[in-house]
């Protein structure tokens, strides 16, 4: 069960720096680039944390 959660943490978290890397070099909304990025890390670190538990 870990490992498919992994998994799928690990596959939200690219998707959603890429998508944050399309807006940074867009110059659109830097605040949302932030917010984007923290949301990511959160995907990634927050589903293994609880898996765990």
């Amino acid at each position: 069960m870990f490992f498919i959660v992994l998994v799928l943490s690990v596959f939200a978290f690219f998707k959603t720096i890429g998508y944050a890397i399309y807006e940074y070099k867009e110059n659109n909304n830097k605040a949302g680039v932030v917010v984007i990025v923290l949301l990511s890390i959160i995907t990634l670190i927050l589903p293994c944390v609880i898996t765990v538990i």
